[in-house]
């Protein structure tokens, strides 16, 4: 991969919780951006999104530099397509991946915050995917690990001395709590910056060229087993007890 690209166009899907979508950043700017949160499942609706956003952008498949996928953590399967997508596109054109982490992806809403941005996406069964980002530079600059908790010892491993942002799909749901608990030390996003949005993918891969993988080599990124592999797990336990 060039080690000198400035300004690599990149392709960015995601797929990998309710809200999808792709991007596009050519020549330095983000000339096409597609959300979409009306519930559609992603494997039927990316790659027309992706065919419009290419299009829209002038920009054939040949043309990009890297292809990057939001790669988790989040849903199983939603990562899956993402992934897939991406790989399969790579491949053809014969350019590399950049998997892109979703709870960086989702500091980059609050790029230059002075506190600490605090992703929680629903990771079900009482649990949040969460981690810490310190944004006052710009770029996520982690405070706290990657790490799948109940809500509330989340909350207990922060810093008590810092402002707080939340942002992701499990603020609809633990918004109260989350204010209940640190009051107005706790900024919960508004619904324009609470979702992540694949441009903030393509501005991590292209900052990270060393980080592009050959597209045989993009993988999910989980916190967790998947829930088939824990219940097998599960099964196994009981069998030998």
């Amino acid at each position: 991969m060039p080690s000198d690209l400035k300004q690599p166009t990149v392709l960015a899907i995601d797929t990998s919780g309710p809200v999808a979508g792709c991007a596009v950043l050519k020549d330095g700017k983000i000339v096409h951006l597609t959300v979409m949160n009306h519930g559609l499942t992603h494997s039927e609706t990316i790659m027309p999104a992706v065919d419009a956003a290419l299009e829209g952008a002038g920009t054939g498949c040949g043309d990009v530099d890297v292809f990057a996928a939001v790669a988790g953590p989040g849903s199983f399967t939603g990562v899956r397509i993402g992934v897939c997508a991406a790989k399969g596109l790579a491949h053809a054109v014969g350019k590399p991946c950049a998997a892109i982490h979703a709870l960086e992806a989702l500091a980059m809403n609050f790029y230059g915050f002075e506190g600490l941005c605090c992703p929680i996406l629903d990771a079900r069964r009482g649990q949040v995917y969460c981690a810490a980002f310190d944004m006052a530079g710009g770029m996520p600059r982690r405070a706290l690990p990657d790490a799948a908790l109940p809500l509330e010892d989340f909350l207990a491993n922060l810093p008590g001395d810092r402002r707080l942002v939340f942002v992701g799909d499990g603020v609809p749901v633990h918004a109260g709590a989350v204010s209940e608990a640190l009051g107005d030390r706790a900024l919960i996003a508004p619904p324009n910056l609470r979702d992540l949005h694949a441009d903030a993918a393509c501005l991590l891969a292209a900052a990270r060229p060393e980080t592009w993988v050959p597209a045989a080599a993009l993988r999910p990124i989980y916190l967790r087993a998947p829930q088939a592999v824990r219940e097998r797990e599960r099964k196994n336990t009981r069998g030998k007890t």
